[in-house]
């Protein structure tokens, strides 16, 4: 996903390369998989010598974009350089729009460099581990490598780089996580919140400009100097926050006469901003919305907005501080969502529009890897989106789509995420080809990423879904995968030895030959014999899902798929109270992938059998909201087949436990002006907890937790209105990391706003029979 920058390491406009064959077979750890986008994804263990040896790059250069000097930076500058000079990883954090991205690009390139080069990467919305993949792609020519989690410190032993991360909103552990795949290097991070503490680096703190450089900016983009005494109460009023005087002068540009905005309206530029754009650039803005926090390439932008020149016209829209470039296209900036909603006139995109048009572009065999996996986070949103509207087939035709690239991209982390979306959406939309294939893919990533107990289960119940489709092909590749699930520690089945290191390129395997990518401890139980025991039967559906409102900006979902709850709410209504066209029913997906997705070269092996499902399952459920356990989620086989039990070798699981907790998405707390309005603020529970919800911008309030392990986290909720909701992913008990479902609380507030329920149910588990018997419902209500 690393573009090289061959001349001089800077991105020429907004792209992402890929090293190797996007199409062919890729290699991860000691496994090479064939991609299908129909039948599912073939596994194949390579033998002792098999395996790429990645090179080194001689000169690791890849920079940030171009930009402006930025005004006033001069200490943080140098507080960053002591940082590097001294051998130390360094964080700058604060909050939106005070700079920290401006600055980072600029110390990236001009800071000395020292060691082996510069990395510049963009960690928004990714996974630890698919950050520490960019990493090792910009270091080496890796020709679609992805080495196991214990492999990659020794591949980049030694590589004493300096790299750049930006928007690293994580934990401390997760920041360890990246440190780590790149021992020798040094980090500078920029995120919302300090988290980088002790003898893992410095944190810096980066707050809001002088006096004396907020007028220097305010000089510049009117192009003379303003009032003084104006100039000095406008810079208090926004807290020296760039992003704020950014729109102060953009709203005074057209008319300098008028002069700069009263000091009291700083905080309240939008609407004349949005009052000054012309109608391509409105679309564009409104486009960019609809998308919330993703990127866009301005390619989609022009294309789905009907803008001409789009890449100029959304750098128009950076300067008016409403758009935020990113090195691969253009987001909408922090605040312009909510003020775009309240905007009257907007008509809605059309949501089967949109998704179409994603759908087709990832399923083009010409469409590289990389920039799929680039615009994951857009795909996600078009989930999202197409679930919220009753959609549920929407959401199936996008994941579909992107899967088999984001595969090829080897950033499982987000190929996980979309897999996630795609099965309960299959089930929903009563996709049962769509079913099949996301079950199967989810337990060819449970392979690569090393965790057994979800592998061997997700791999059965794959067998068995194909085998009631008729589907042999899809039935062998599950069944030959499954010989390929990693065994205990030193039971050595499955794989063989990786042998002896031979230069930088080959390095030894885990024990047992497993691949441990994105796992972060081993599976210790070993698994059953597979033979034993027989599960008969047809799998019952999972429970409906209530839909969720809440999107960032309203969308036309285009005609409601059949057996999908209705849209809440005025039927012509959806996402805010924007009107939309329901249109007319979908029909149910007829088992045939999207337009465009061929089936992946390669023979696939056949073994005996597909596999039956697991057996039961007993879930502990920790409520996402408390991070406490409330209840038990009972996987019971209530299966009634019309195939024989002698037709469908079953597999036999081990039992493992699972607590539901909060996703690892931190966002700062911190805003410039914090207002108990939604869900922020403080309450106290009927069940006794109090709970401290935080905005954080673009719809979204955030509260502390903890994950699986007990570890700090943040849960994340998301929507608008009066509900709000988050989905989390659920662990095991023994290993605490071990991921095998996921569990959604929605929120909603009373007609006073200082009152909410809060409801809990199973979105997803790793058999879909899955019924939670205990799911509680609460009350909150607002302390402060």
């Amino acid at each position: 996903m690393a573009d090289t920058g061959e001349d001089d390491g800077t991105r020429t406009g907004n792209r992402v390369d890929i090293d190797g064959d996007a199409t062919g077979p890729v290699i991860a750890g000691n496994y090479n998989v064939v991609v299908d986008a129909q039948h599912g994804s073939t596994v194949t263990v390579l033998m002792d010598g098999q395996r790429p040896r990645p090179r080194r790059r001689d000169r690791i250069r890849l920079l940030p974009r171009r930009q402006g000097t930025p005004l006033g930076r001069d200490a943080d500058l140098a507080a960053i350089a002591a940082a590097l000079h001294a051998g130390e990883s360094v964080q700058l954090w604060g909050p939106p729009g005070v700079g920290k991205s401006a600055l980072l690009r600029y110390a990236a390139r001009t800071l000395d460099a020292g060691g082996d080069g510069v990395v510049f990467l963009d960690a928004a919305r990714r996974e630890p581990e698919d950050l520490a993949q960019d990493i090792f792609e910009a270091c080496h020519s890796t020709g679609g490598y992805a080495p196991s989690r214990g492999e990659l410190p020794q591949l980049m032993e030694g590589v004493e780089a300096t790299v750049y991360v930006d928007n690293a909103d994580y934990t401390a552990e997760q920041l360890r996580t990246v440190m780590d795949a790149a021992p020798d290097a040094l980090f500078v991070f920029a995120g919302r919140e300090e988290v980088l503490q002790g003898t893992d680096g410095r944190a810096h703190r980066v707050e809001g400009i002088t006096r004396d450089a907020a007028a220097e900016l305010l000089t510049r983009e009117l192009g003379g100097p303003g009032d003084p005494d104006l100039v000095t109460a406008l810079w208090e009023a926004a807290a020296g926050t760039p992003l704020l005087l950014l729109r102060a002068t953009a709203v005074a540009r057209p008319d300098p006469a008028a002069g700069l905005p009263r000091p009291g309206a700083v905080r309240e530029l939008l609407h004349p901003l949005f009052d000054r754009l012309d109608e391509p650039s409105l679309r564009a803005l409104h486009l960019l919305g609809t998308f919330r926090d993703a990127e866009l390439d301005p390619e989609h932008i022009g294309a789905l907005s009907g803008t001409p020149d789009a890449a100029a016209l959304c750098a128009g829209l950076a300067g008016l501080g409403l758009a935020e470039e990113t090195e691969l296209g253009y987001r909408v900036a922090d605040g312009v969502v909510a003020a775009l909603r309240e905007r009257q006139g907007l008509r809605p995109y059309a949501l089967e529009r949109l998704c179409g048009y994603f759908a087709d572009w990832a399923a083009r065999p010409e469409t590289p890897a990389a920039q799929v996996a680039g615009h994951a986070r857009a795909l996600e949103v078009l989930a999202e989106l197409a679930e919220q509207s009753g959609r549920a087939d929407l959401a199936v035709r996008v994941v579909r789509a992107a899967s088999p690239a984001l595969a090829r991209s080897l950033r499982f982390g987000v190929w996980g995420r979309l897999l996630d979306q795609g099965l309960p959406a299959a089930q929903r939309a009563g996709d049962r080809q769509a079913e099949a294939y996301f079950t199967h893919e989810r337990g060819v990533r449970a392979v690569l990423t090393g965790n057994r107990v979800l592998a061997a289960v997700l791999l059965a119940e794959a067998g068995i879904l194909w085998r009631q489709l008729g589907d042999t092909q899809g039935a062998d590749a599950a069944a030959n995968a499954q010989q390929y699930v990693p065994q205990e520690p030193g039971a050595g089945a499955g794989s063989p030895d990786a042998g002896s290191p031979d230069g930088p390129g080959e390095v030894n395997a885990p024990e047992g030959g497993g691949s441990d990518i994105g796992s972060s401890s081993t599976d210790p139980t070993p698994l059953q014999d597979p033979t034993a025991g027989t599960v008969p039967g047809t799998p019952a559906p999972e429970p409906a899902l209530t839909p969720e409102t809440g999107a960032s900006m309203p969308t036309d979902p285009g005609p409601t798929a059949p057996d999908m709850p209705t849209v809440p709410s005025d039927p012509g209504m959806s996402g805010g109270g924007m009107p939309v066209d329901p249109g007319t029913a979908a029909s149910p997906a007829t088992g045939v992938p999207p337009t465009g997705i061929g089936e992946a070269g390669g023979a696939v092996a056949a073994s005996a059998g597909a596999g039956g499902a697991g057996a039961a399952i007993a879930l502990k459920v920790a409520a996402v909201i408390a991070a406490v356990v409330i209840g038990a989620v009972a996987v019971e086989q209530n299966r009634s087949s019309s195939e024989s039990a002698s037709d469908t070798p079953a597999v036999s699981a081990p039992t493992p436990t699972v607590e539901f907790t909060a996703p690892t998405d931190p966002v700062d707390a911190t805003t410039d002006e914090p207002e108990p309005t939604g869900l922020a603020g403080t309450w106290n529970g009927s069940d006794g907890g109090t709970y401290v919800f935080t905005d954080a911008g673009l719809g979204t309030y955030t509260m502390a937790d903890e994950d699986g392990c007990g570890n700090p986290t943040s849960t994340e909720f998301t929507g608008s209105g009066d509900t709000y909701s988050a989905t989390a992913p659920g662990y095991a008990r023994e290993p605490c990391d071990l991921v095998l479902g996921q569990i959604r609380t929605t929120i909603t507030l009373g007609e006073d706003g200082d009152t909410a329920e809060v409801t809990q149910e199973v979105v997803s588990v790793v058999d879909r029979s899955a019924r939670c018997t205990t799911c509680q419902s609460f009350t909150l209500t607002r302390a402060s």
